[in-house]
């Protein structure tokens, strides 16, 4: 009896642990695949971790994707988070050092930027403005088409939000 249950434990153990390689190794394969984008900015290190969703047609910023004028959160599945190691300036304002949710307000013109209090969350629909403790804003450029949604950042501290025919440049300092 002993060993039948030893047995078990065991081979529980072994389904588990095969399970969230599984899980991990197939986040690659997910509709909206997780990234992170990391920079080296002076003596600051930048993270963004986000999910990349796809166009695939459809019209991302009329339809329910991102549109227009409503809270967005940049990315998909969980909320984008926006770590910085120590204090920054976002398009000439201070972000002091920490991890935030980051979520965006598209626009055909100009994008509201925003650094929530809030880094774990899902989606935006738990969302509160009462939260934020930084709103920038920043252009909308007309760029090649960007099938995925892709975050890059430079070591210059450069960050652009691409997706679709838009990108959005803004600065980290």
């Amino acid at each position: 009896m002993k060993k039948l249950l030893l047995f078990s434990f065991f081979a529980l153990v072994a389904f588990v642990s095969n399970a969230q390689h599984d899980m991990n190794s197939d986040k690659a394969k997910m509709p909206s695949p997780p990234a992170v984008t990391v920079a080296k900015i002076g003596g600051t290190t930048l993270e963004i971790k986000y999910s990349q969703p796809g166009v695939k047609g459809r019209n991302v910023w009329a339809g329910s994707l991102a549109p227009y004028g409503k809270v967005w959160r940049t990315g998909a599945n969980e909320a984008t988070t926006f770590e910085v190691s120590k204090d920054v300036t976002v398009q000439g304002k201070t972000l002091k050092a920490g991890k935030y949710g980051f979520f965006t307000i598209p626009g055909e013109k100009e994008w509201v930027i925003i650094f929530n209090k809030v880094a774990k969350q899902w989606g935006a629909y738990d969302y509160k403005e009462s939260e934020d403790v930084l709103r920038v804003t920043a252009p909308a450029q007309a760029h090649d088409m960007t099938e995925r949604f892709t975050i890059s950042a430079t070591d210059k501290g450069e960050v652009t939000l691409l997706w679709d025919k838009v990108a959005v440049p803004f600065t980290v300092k």
